[in-house]
């Protein structure tokens, strides 16, 4: 029996200790104290930047990833926002700025949204990812390694 080294590649199962931080430094999300995210690599359930950078690792290996807009939520879209009136809110719900909002498009779909802006027009919607038009930097260590079951992958 060889003794491969098992290293980050498509339909492994990747534990992933993490500490993700914007430009200015402010940590906004973290694994510390909690279980290590677990992904399924090669399936684009993590951020495309942050995949790509995992290849090759094995299990301790820790690396520093910076991750562009472009390769994270995408540019924040001029595009996607839309002005609604406070009339299509319950009048018992008391909007803040910035708070995020879980409502349904007309297929039923459900849709993110954060309130950017109240005014005297309405209420300005914004569609785009909170992390949208963020450069990310991400602090990552492979804490497991296995092969993905057939269910899995």
């Amino acid at each position: 029996m060889t003794d491969t080294k098992l290293t980050v590649q498509d339909g492994m199962v990747v534990s992933l200790d993490y500490v993700l931080k914007l430009d200015d430094g402010q940590i906004i999300d973290s694994s510390n104290g909690n279980e290590a995210l677990q992904i399924l690599q090669g399936s684009g359930q993590i951020i495309p930047g942050l995949e790509q950078a995992l290849y090759g690792m094995a299990v301790g290996e820790e690396k520093e990833v910076e991750v562009a807009p472009e390769d994270g939520y995408g540019e924040n879209d001029p595009e996607a926002y839309q002005m609604v009136s406070p009339d299509i809110f319950p009048a018992d719900l008391e909007l803040t700025e910035g708070m995020g909002l879980r409502l349904r498009d007309e297929k039923g779909k459900a849709i993110e949204a954060y309130v950017a802006e109240i005014g005297p027009d309405g209420i300005l919607l914004d569609f785009n990812h909170p992390l949208a038009g963020e450069t990310l930097y991400f602090q990552v260590k492979i804490a497991g390694l296995r092969p993905g079951t057939s269910e899995e992958v």
